[in-house]
């Protein structure tokens, strides 16, 4: 079956999610992006298809409003004519078709009127004259059966005659005599000629004699056009209407003979024919179209006309007839046709008819009917689905046939969704669900003879019946009720029997935590087989399959009270069990009883205990009953179920076979080869017979002793341990008889446990005898000798030792001897062992130990380097001899011997002694060189006893004189450089500040016994002579501020200063002092002398220091020093400053204005350097840029060239005003590159340069900045600042012009660079001794500048209002009662607008704006805290050609102004190119019309920077609109007046002062002969979703001859409106027949 996706969980992105998710997009995550765009276009999509729904509700709205406003027109209209009934019908046809646009509802997927109404819409509205409403008109069967016709008719006419001529009369006295003089006059003219007054009541008091006049000339007049009309133009119920060509026709009447009814006998002849009488339509299929054609034809002697009424369902359609002629009239027997179009939406039956109306009084009904057959299921109406699990799925399925004679469509769904305007809504594909219930297929097709299985699925959630109601209704709109039924049922299973009955746990005995049932088996025997049968019944009415699962029982002792843990619980299949039940697995049948066997059948001689889980497969988890939701049927969770718990317990006794004694231990110990015979018993305990497997004997019967007798003989001797096995049938362990026993041999023992022979000199033989004796009672043969093993371990062949007698036999309790002789061969240690073999016996080992030696001494170290050895010192140096023998050896030292034996003097201490065994013996040897040559040529003998040769001792050694190291290190003692005189170097450091004293340490290390003396001299950079003697006097403080600690520190600096002063006092620009100049170096002494380093000036220094050491060659170390800093800065330096960075202090110009004047600060800057430094000033703001990490800069000639006065550069005036360089100089860790192109050339001025000059220069640096433009500026941009004086410089700040945009306060932050240049070439470089770096090699001087700069804008303040928008009528411009007061020329409205400065700066500004807007200055109130005037300050009027000036924290009231004037109002009839700016004309959809003015206040500050508040003006314009564009009066008799009726609406919502003007007439020599009344008139203001303000105008037209006349009139208002044309068309006639009947 089909299976539906589960219910989505996700969150609903709300509005307010999806909006910030649109507003913090860009993330680096494109998945994320594109979900993004997708939500936005859906929104966007979302938000497009409301806007749609509100403008079609807004529309729908509207064109209800008009449809109301003109039925309550036409009701009104009724009022005042009396036309009312009462009869509560509606007066008019409904117009809504006409108001709503049917495209636009079509276009949305709407039902418009062109739906349901197939009228045409005519092209312009017909004029509205005066008509009897629909619901006034008198029916046929009404006039029969009531009041007569002609009765009625004059009563009605009377009434409106007399109501019209009133309402005339009215209208004549309303006429404006101001604006229609000439129409009067007209109007006189008119009454002189014709002789009656104008007045339409002249009928009621004409004369007797002048009326017959005039009615014997009407008389006349109809005689003359007196003729026979047309039959056609008679119905044929008249006398001369026609005849019947069905009915024969009658005879005619004698003369004088009483006639009765004229068409008496026509009355009911149908005039026309309808064949097929009935239109029938059958076999149909939804979305196909049938046609059929119906012809009528004409019975009657007469051509007819016909009108046919199309069908009212949009089921059928009737199309364009086709006549047999032109003209479309039907000649007698003739017929037309019309097709009718059948397009059903279903298949059901469809009735719908045709009305065709003719002359006839009896209009002709064609029925329109649609039938098919039905088809015929054989379905129940009840579908039982009986039982099934909560929450499980039941499936039945059931046959439905289709018996009927028609093929049909059906659709099942719920009864609550029932009706249904459309089945596509509620049809499902795949199955129909009502919980519990659900049917597949739900929707299905069925021919007739086919059938279809209908699958109904179940799925309870309760133990109750469910039932449910579903609706099949066939595509024929036919319908059926369906009933479900079902039961839910629960799973019921009980332990109704168990053979033997159920068991009790013994007390303190485990068992299953929830196992219900225990079954105890009585112990057996292994392979012994026992059963017991269970009886299970099933309670409930569903099968149920199962199979059984053995678990391990879960077995935990419980306190009372306690509760089993579900956690605590595990599952483990008893895999080695010994029970079973059959059967294992099946069904359990509904309600009835299974009988189960269970089986213990034990296979391990241990108690078995398992636990047996019946368990249901596939059982459906129960639905909690809260949840009502629908369950997908293939989704339903399934899961097997314990559902029954039977724990079992059994027990195993083996088969007992009992020993008797159940060990034989053989005691003592017996000799080998001797047997020994022992006697036991066997016996058996068991349930059944067994069998002895190993043996192949019958045991004794159960509860039986038999008697077995054992034989053990020993092999070996030792201890001999053996178990017997007797194998018994169905036991898992055979029975064991344990044996142990103890053999032995002869026993032989040697009497000396070891052989020590001691130390032997070489070539001595010893020998040692044993005794060996036999203490068993067996005879024992025997054999000595030495172990093959230990001669291996020697590498020997031949052992060294002699024994007699090797072997032999010794008789029982017997003894021998034997003698074991050493030959001492060689020296060694000899360790060995004797083996004595003996047969059958246990051996014998003999261990032998013997030390063989010779006399042996010798020397640890055969060579002695004397170390630290000086001229004429004595020096001592250790010597070891070693005695290598356990032998006592004599030794004596000899003369020293060798070439330089008599530059030498040796001693020995002690000279001679005798070495004990194995001793070593230290002896001191002193050593004095008279000579300074390296000594190699010596040696010292020694005289051993015992020994061919003496030992020699040989001698060396080197003789050193003065030695003094020399070595550098920073003040820290760890820090040391190395002392070798081409790598020594005092390095003061690479980033030495200015006037910072550095310390170096000189250290002399003296390693010879000889005191010396020493000096130190500086050649070029030492400080002078003076400045080391000058003492430091106290200050001038009394004695107790000398204690304090601050003091003292301030004392300390100021003494350094003055120090570094005295020091630097030579004008070179840095300077060294050594601390001890000269003094006297002592024997091993080391010296640690402070060498100090500073300068005022930066640049690298070097040096050399010459160190003088007694008669040692004098030591050149090379000193060199590099200084960083700036000796230029804007503090003076003090003490309190010596020795600290000094950072420049940030240069703050505060806030100013944006495009504000230029702000200037002036500094001064001290020089603290002996030289005169050039100062190059740039000036950079900040800039952090991940894309620009450095900056390549490239100069041609020097990067700041020496300028002139007028910033010129005097040497090279045709190159640039600076270097040309790739990209602009910015600040931080300048680095001068390496690759610079050096070339010998001129200088432009023609003065030739020895020396070579850099040409280009290639500068790499970080970038840090751009340069700041006009932003800040330093003035002069260049400049000297000379040595120990003082320059000042000035830095100006130009506040930028900030954008509209930007309406916060802007911080402003740069820098300016200082880049130090030398003038002086000496100053530059001293070869050899100073270099200082130029322009980029050096830090510059950095000056932080730091500004904001906010926008010039005021706070700006809208009245209660809120906004500055006017809105206005064009009529505000004319009063109410126009005579009571004249029109104004011009309407002005004010707003108030309130300026506030919130800055702490004075603001200047012009207010300007154009017509028809202007400002004035209303007052102003300056205030810092509460509001109000401040004292002594006058308002000003605020103009836009004067400059305002608004304190800080002041504020300012402004009168916005907005003149309406009759002038502006012309603007209206101007296009839409020729509007002046900021003009517009509005038409909305409802036709209102407005002008729209829009414009910008203007606040101009000083600083160019416009602030703008919008203003805006929408006027009101009325517009006016006539129901009709022309009116055609037709044909009219000659000097008859006639009168139609047209609307003027009022579509704004504006006041309007209108007139009428008529046109030229045509002809225009004949008098007037259209008029309208009224002439002129005010329309009021239309009312907000009203319909539009409407009046009525009645046109007259009076032919004055039989001529065509044409005329236009037009409806111009006061207010510049546009005019609404008129145009009229009449002829006359001298026709009677054209004579109108009031």
């Amino acid at each position: 079956s089909p299976t539906s996706s589960p219910a989505l969980t996700w969150d609903v992105i709300g509005e307010h999610l999806s909006a910030n998710l649109i507003k913090a997009r860009g993330s680096e995550d494109a998945r994320h992006e594109e979900f993004v765009d997708e939500l936005r276009r859906v929104r966007e999509l979302y938000q497009q298809r409301l806007d749609e729904a509100e403008m079609l509700d807004r529309h729908i709205i509207q064109a209800r409003a008009r449809a109301l406003a003109e039925r309550e027109r036409t009701a009104q209209q009724a009022a005042v004519l009396g036309l009312e009934t009462s009869v509560s019908l509606p007066p008019v046809k409904t117009i809504f078709k006409c108001c709503v646009d049917s495209e636009l509802l079509q276009r949305h997927h709407l039902i418009s009127p062109d739906d349901y109404y197939s009228d045409p819409v005519p092209f312009c509205s017909a004029p509205k004259g005066t008509s009897i409403p629909g619901g006034s008109k008198l029916t046929f069967s009404y006039e029969k059966r009531s009041v007569p016709v002609t009765h009625m008719t004059k009563k009605l006419e009377a009434s409106c005659r007399k109501l019209l001529a009133k309402a005339e009369e009215g209208l004549d006295f309303t006429v404006d005599s101001l604006t229609w003089d000439s129409s009067l006059k007209a109007q006189r003219k008119t009454v002189q000629k014709t002789g009656p007054p104008k007045n339409k009541s002249w009928v009621t008091h004409l004369r007797v004699p002048q009326r017959q006049a005039e009615r014997l000339l009407l008389a006349r007049m109809d005689s003359r056009v007196r003729f026979l009309k047309n039959p056609r133009f008679f119905p044929p119920n008249t006398p001369r209407g026609g005849r019947s060509l069905l009915l024969r026709p009658g005879k005619p009447a004698l003369p004088g003979a009483c006639q009765s009814e004229p068409g008496e006998s026509c009355a009911d002849a149908p005039v026309f024919l309808a064949k097929p009488s009935v239109g029938f339509f059958t076999d149909y299929e939804v979305g196909r179209v049938y046609e059929m054609v119906i012809s009528l034809q004409n019975t009657t002697a007469t051509s007819r006309h016909l009108r046919v009424l199309p069908p009212s369902t949009p089921y059928f359609a009737l199309g364009l007839g086709m006549f047999p002629g032109t003209g479309g009239m039907v000649a007698p027997g003739m017929a037309c046709q019309y097709t009718v179009q059948f397009s059903p939406d279903c298949l059901g039956d469809f009735d719908d008819s045709i009305l065709v109306e003719t002359q006839s009084a009896h209009a002709l009904l064609i029925p329109l009917q649609a039938r098919r057959p039905p088809p015929v299921l054989t379905l129940s109406p009840v579908l039982d689905c009986g039982y099934c699990l909560i929450g499980g799925v039941k499936i039945t399925r059931f046959l439905c046939k289709n018996v009927g004679f028609g093929a049909g469509k059906f659709c099942i769904f719920p009864k609550k969704n029932w009706p249904q305007l459309s089945f596509r809504a509620v049809a499902t594909m795949g199955f129909v669900e009502e919980p519990p219930f659900g049917i597949l297929p739900s929707v299905f097709e069925l021919a007739p003879g086919q059938a279809v299985c209908l699958e109904v699925l179940f799925l309870p959630t309760s133990l109750e019946k469910a039932e449910q109601t579903f609706i099949i209704v066939c595509d024929n709109c036919q319908m059926k009720e369906l009933v479900t039924a079902g039961i839910g049922q629960l799973i019921a299973l009980d332990l109704i029997y168990v053979s033997g009955g159920e068991s009790e746990p013994e007390p303190g005995e485990l068992t299953d935590l929830t196992a219900p049932h225990f079954v105890r088996f009585e112990p057996e025997n292994l392979q012994c087989t026992a059963r017991k049968q269970l009886v299970i019944r099933n309670a409930t009415h569903v099968e149920l399959a199962f199979h059984w699962q053995i678990m391990k029982p879960n077995l935990r002792a419980l306190l009372p009270g306690e509760a089993c843990s579900m956690d605590s619980l595990k599952c483990h299949p008893d895999r080695d069990t010994a029970f079973s039940i059959l059967p294992e697995r099946g069904v359990l049948g509904p309600h009835t009883d299974h009988e189960f066997v269970l089986t213990f059948s034990p296979h391990e001689p241990r108690d078995f205990h398992s636990v047996f889980h019946m368990v249901l497969e596939d059982v459906p988890e129960p639905l909690s009953l809260e949840s009502a939701e629908p369950k997908d049927p293939s989704s339903c969770a399934v899961d097997d179920v314990i559902v029954l718990e039977v724990e079992v317990k059994g027990s195993v006794e083996p088969v007992q076979v009992l020993l008797e004694p159940y060990a034989l231990i053989i005691p003592g110990e017996n000799y080998v080869g001797i047997n020994v015979k022992k006697h036991f018993k066997v016996g058996v305990v068991s349930l059944q017979p067994a069998e002895n497997l190993a043996l192949l004997c019958p045991l004794p019967e159960p509860n039986e002793v038999e008697d077995f007798e054992l034989s053990f003989t020993g092999g070996v001797p030792g201890p001999a341990s053996q178990d017997l096995l007797c194998e018994i049938q169905n036991s898992p362990s055979p029975v064991v008889l344990h044996i142990e026993a103890a053999f032995k041999g002869p026993d032989l023992v040697i009497s000396t446990s070891a052989l020590q022979f001691g130390l032997l000199r070489l070539g001595q033989t010893a020998t040692d005898c044993i005794r060996i004796q036999n203490r068993s009672q067996l005879p024992a043969e025997w054999h000595l000798r030495e172990s093959p093993e230990c001669l291996q371990e020697r590498c020997e062949t031949v052992s060294p030792f002699s024994i007699e007698p090797s072997s032999g036999q010794i008789p029982a309790l017997g003894e021998c001897r034997a003698s074991v002789t050493l030959e001492a061969t060689r020296c060694q240690h000899l360790q060995t062992v004797l083996e004595l073999e003996v047969v059958s016996g246990a051996w014998s080992y003999l261990p032998v130990y013997a030390d063989i030696q010779e006399p042996y001494v010798y020397l640890r170290n055969s060579h002695v380097e004397v170390p630290n050895l000086y001229l004429g010192v004595p020096t001592k140096a250790a010597v070891t001899l070693i005695n290598g023998t356990l032998l006592p050896t004599d030794f004596h030292w000899g003369k020293l011997l060798g070439r330089q034996a008599p530059c030498c003097t040796a001693k020995v201490s002690p000279r001679r002694g005798t070495l004990g065994p194995s001793e070593e013996r230290q002896l001191s040897l002193e050593l004095t060189a008279h000579t300074q040559d390296e000594l190699s040529d010596l040696a010292l003998p020694c005289t051993a006893s015992g020994m061919k040769e003496p030992l020699v001792l040989g001698i060396s050694g080197k003789p050193q004189g003065l030695q003094v190291a020399i070595a550098t290190s920073v003040e820290g003692p760890d820090e040391w450089q190395p002392d070798h005189p081409e790598e020594l170097c005092l390095d003061f450091g690479s980033t030495v500040p200015l006037r910072t004293c550095v310390n170096r340490q000189l250290v002399l290390t003296n390693h010879s016994p000889i005191e010396t003396l020493f000096t130190l001299k500086f050649e070029y950079f030492g400080s002078p002579q003076n400045s080391r003697g000058q003492n430091a006097s106290l200050p001038d403080v009394p004695p107790a501020l000398l204690k304090t600690s601050r003091i003292r520190e301030n004392w300390a600096k100021r003494e350094q200063l003055n120090f570094m002063e005295s020091m630097l006092s030579h004008g070179k620009g840095a300077a060294f002092f050594p601390h001890v100049s000269q003094g006297t170096l002592g024997a091993r002494q080391q010296l640690r002398i402070n060498v100090t380093g500073c300068a005022n000036m930066w640049g690298q220094y070097w040096d050399d220091l010459t160190c003088t050491v007694g008669d040692l060659p004098p030591v050149v170390i090379p000193v060199r020093m590099a200084v960083v800093g700036c000796p230029i800065s804007s503090q003076r330096t003090t003490y309190y400053t010596a020795g600290q960075p000094q950072k420049e202090p940030v240069i703050r110009f505060g806030t100013q204005v944006s495009g504000g004047d230029t702000v200037t600060r002036v500094l001064r800057l001290n020089n603290s350097s002996p030289c005169d430094i050039r100062l190059d000033w740039e000036t950079y703001t900040p800039e952090d840029r991940e894309d620009w990490l450095v900056e390549l800069l490239v100069f041609y000639g020097p990067p700041f060239p020496l300028r002139d006065q007028a910033g010129n550069d005097p040497l090279c005036p045709e190159t640039p005003e600076s270097s040309s360089s790739f990209w602009s100089p910015s600040p931080s860790n300048e680095s001068e590159s390496s690759h610079e192109v050096v070339q010998s050339a001129e200088s432009c001025s023609g003065v030739t340069n020895a020396a070579s000059q850099k040409l280009i220069s290639v500068v790499l640096r970080a970038h840090d900045g751009v340069p700041s433009g006009p932003l800040y500026r330093v003035s002069p941009k260049q400049m000297v600042v000379p040595a120990g004086r003082s320059s000042t410089i000035s830095i100006s700040f130009t506040p930028a012009a900030l954008g509209p945009d930007i309406q916060h306060k802007v911080e402003c932050v740069g820098y300016a660079l200082g880049f130090l240049s030398l003038d002086d070439e000496v100053e530059r470089e001293l070869p050899g001794r100073r270099r200082r770096g130029q322009d980029f090699a050096v830090g510059p001087l950095r000056l932080d500048l730091h500004g904001h700069v906010r926008p010039a804008q005021l706070s700006v303040e809208l009245d209660s209002g809120g906004s500055m928008e006017f809105r206005h009528q064009a009529s505000d411009l004319i009063p109410k009662w126009p005579c009571q007061s004249p029109t104004r020329h011009e309407l002005v409205t004010t707003r108030h607008l309130k300026l506030t400065n919130t800055t702490e700066i004075p603001q200047h500004f012009r207010l300007q704006v154009s017509r028809p807007f202007s400002v004035s200055q209303a007052g102003a109130s300056r205030s810092r805290g509460a509001p109000g005037p401040e004292p002594g300050r006058q308002e000003e009027p605020a103009t836009a050609a004067r400059q305002l000036v608004l304190g800080r924290r002041e504020n300012m009231l402004v009168d916005v102004c907005f003149s309406l004037s009759l002038e502006l109002l012309s603007y209206q009839k101007l296009l839409a190119d020729e509007l002046p700016p900021g003009m517009g004309i509005r038409q909305h959809a409802s036709g209102e019309k407005e002008m729209v003015f829009t414009q910008n206040l203007l606040l101009e500050h000083a600083n160019r920077t416009t602030q703008v508040v919008p203003l805006r003006a929408t006027v009101a314009v009325p517009e006016l609109q006539l129901s009709t564009s022309w009116v055609d009066f037709g044909t009219c008799f000659v000097n008859q007046e006639r009168v139609r009726e047209v609307s003027l609406m009022n579509l704004s919502g504006c006041r309007s002062y209108w007139a009428v003007l008529m046109g030229r007439q045509e002809p225009d020599t004949e008098p007037a002969a259209f008029r309208v009344s009224p002439s002129s008139g005010q329309l009021e203001a239309r009312l907000v979703n009203a319909p539009p303000k409407t009046v009525t105008l009645q046109v007259f037209f009076t032919a004055r001859s039989s001529t065509r006349y044409e005329s236009t009139l037009a409806v111009e208002g006061v207010l510049g409106e546009q005019a609404c044309t008129l145009r009229l068309r009449g002829h006359g006639s001298y026709d009677e027949r054209h004579v109108w009947a009031p």
